[in-house]
């Protein structure tokens, strides 16, 4: 799915680079949960085309957001009556846990001065409960591209939210990740062309930037499961 791209449809000023939940549990080997996203996140190469698209971020002049999940303690959710799975998972195992190394960003990610950092979502929303929203229209953002992880949680939740938003939603899809090739399906293959205006490649995008079409099926260069051992194709 590439419609709806052209480098007409991401000027400067009205574009934003959304990175969510860059946490070295995440990210960094070490963290809590890169062994469950390891294979999928080597398999595409996450963490090059994510420096990839930051770094055009801001060769380009677009605004840079981080969108991060709240930072847990053991206090966190005692008194809640409607915990999700994903929310039980996290206080049993202290993901992200305040003041802990596994909750400070990827060192390729740190934001730097001029970029924001947003309030905490608590699920899987970057738009719920936040200030994501009320900070893009306060900068005349109208355009949202979308990187980290993890695909079909806060990823795909923040991006379908930003589309009820009446925002241009682009997934870069090599640049974000799951803890399976079955999730990655669900979100780039079944849910996303139902909402998303274009779910592109690094280099898809990049291209575009640079006058081209952005043409192709948006999945070159991405290993998935099945034939070949997994290996690229």
């Amino acid at each position: 799915m590439t419609s709806d791209t052209s480098a007409a449809q991401y000027p400067p000023d009205r574009t934003a680079l959304l990175i969510i939940d860059p946490y070295n549990d995440f990210l960094s080997e070490g963290g809590k949960l890169w062994p469950r996203g390891k294979e999928v996140a080597e398999g595409v190469g996450l963490l090059g085309h994510m420096r990839t698209m930051l770094d055009t971020a801001r060769r380009r002049g677009f605004r840079v957001f981080i969108v991060p999940h709240h930072q847990t303690t053991p206090e966190d959710y005692v008194t809640w009556d409607h915990l999700s799975p994903a929310q039980q998972r996290i206080v049993q195992h202290q993901i992200f846990a305040a003041g802990s190394w596994g909750a400070e960003w990827h060192p390729d990610f740190r934001p730097r001065e001029g970029e924001f950092v947003t309030l905490r979502h608590w699920a899987s929303s970057g738009f719920a409960n936040t200030d994501l929203d009320l900070l893009l229209k306060q900068h005349d953002i109208r355009n949202l591209l979308l990187i980290g992880m993890r695909a079909n949680t806060c990823v795909d939740t923040t991006a379908r939210f930003g589309q009820e938003l009446g925002y241009h939603v682009t997934l870069v899809r090599d640049a974000i990740a799951a803890f399976s090739w079955e999730e990655m399906t669900a979100t780039f293959d079944i849910n996303a062309p139902l909402y998303a205006h274009a779910v592109l490649t690094t280099d898809e995008f990049v291209a575009v930037l640079d006058g081209g079409t952005g043409g192709g099926s948006g999945r070159e260069g991405v290993r998935e499961p099945g034939g070949n051992g997994g290996d690229p194709r």
